[in-house]
């Protein structure tokens, strides 16, 4: 390894963008002449990343919306193996998204470059077969969810656990000292087209819903980068207004909120960091629906019900996710009730059990180390 290492970092979704952005702040403080480029986001590419392919290109989820992506999803593929090939990183580091990536390690490992696997594949949740490819292809796997130690130990396979990279972001004395409002209601769709398109007109009717008990209620929602407002104002089907208001607060936005509707995702786990009750939703196309019914084995969708091993936040999936069955739920939270009280008190358990902060830190030392064992 130079000293001026080249890290070469692939995030295929927005949450991955996120994740490696902090990544990469942790990574400048302790090598400060490394250079950072690969497949980023709009958080990577402001924190200095040479985007040599954006995140955006790829921003798919589900068993049939990839198969009908797949030409363009090999044409970056192709275009990944002549870059790396060019640019001969010290180490490739992939985050997330496995069905992309698990390509990309293959190419990596066949230029001799290691590979760093962070936010390990949820293998746990499905196709648990392919730890096999993981132990023979990547040099270390860093997973950020405890449970997941003791699920690749069975599968022969020492893991770092680093703890959620999240607490560092939203945990921070200013966001949560961040005042209530006890008549905002958040809406957060998703960021990719099929889950806004899916999902809006149904929350927009909930927030009709929610309106005629409790008026005077206000509708929040937070874009993420690259989101296309017009599609999101297309979607929303109410009357009602809502209010769109920039990411670069949204912490703050959903920490005020009294209640939230979002699409499953990392957003779950940072509403449940915010300590912010939230009715879960997501719908699938029909195939992908009826696979996943067929192979996912865990008990709940939402990361927050996983780790604590309860269905704190209520989720509502395909036909289950009616406007009705959504505004139920957010109703029970508005007031002071007993229920809002049991779900505030189950998510104060959560930071502790996911590391109390400080997980990008601990990844970048492995980066590091990973370097320098093998150059």
């Amino acid at each position: 390894m130079t000293n001026s290492p080249t890290i070469w970092l692939n995030a295929g979704e927005t949450s991955g963008d996120l994740h490696g952005q902090l990544l990469v702040r942790a990574l400048r403080e302790r090598c400060h002449g490394a250079r950072f480029a690969g497949m980023a986001g709009p958080a990577m590419r402001e924190e200095g990343v040479e985007p040599l392919l954006a995140t955006e290109s790829l921003s798919v989820m589900g068993f049939t919306e990839v198969l009908a992506q797949l030409p363009r999803i090999m044409g970056l593929l192709r275009t990944i193996r002549e870059r790396m090939e060019s640019l001969r990183p010290d180490v490739v580091v992939v985050i997330d998204a496995p069905d992309f990536h698990f390509r990309v390690v293959k190419i990596a490992k066949s230029l001799g470059i290691p590979v760093v696997y962070y936010i390990s594949p949820k293998l746990w949740a499905w196709r648990e077969g392919r730890a096999d490819f993981l132990r023979r292809h990547v040099d270390r796997l860093v997973c950020i969810l405890p449970f997941e130690v003791d699920f690749y130990a069975r599968h022969g396979m020492t893991v770092d656990y680093v703890g959620h990279p999240l607490l560092d972001s939203i945990r921070t004395d200013a966001i949560l000292r961040t005042p209530q409002s006890p008549r905002r209601i958040g809406i957060l769709p998703g960021s990719r087209r099929r889950e806004i398109t899916g999902l809006l007109p149904i929350f927009s009717r909930a927030a009709d819903l929610l309106a005629a008990r409790f008026p005077g209620l206000e509708f929040v929602l937070p874009v993420a980068p690259g989101m296309d407002r017009t599609l999101i104002t297309d979607n929303w089907r109410s009357e009602l207004p809502v209010t769109l208001v920039d990411s670069s607060g949204r912490y703050e936005l959903m920490r005020s909120c009294r209640a939230i509707m979002a699409a499953s995702g990392t957003a779950t786990l940072e509403t449940a960091l915010l300590e912010t009750p939230t009715a879960v939703a997501y719908t699938f196309s029909r195939l992908t629906y009826l696979l996943g019914r067929l192979l996912v084995k865990v008990p709940y969708m939402s990361l927050p019900n996983l780790i604590l091993d309860a269905p704190v936040f209520p989720e509502f999936l395909q036909r289950g996710a009616e406007p009705s069955a959504l505004a139920d739920a957010v109703a029970r939270w508005i007031p002071d009730t007993p229920e809002r009280g049991r779900i505030l008190a189950q998510l104060g358990s959560l930071p502790a059990l996911l590391g109390n902060g400080g997980a990008a830190g601990r990844a970048a030392e492995i980066v590091l180390n990973t370097m320098r064992r093998t150059s």
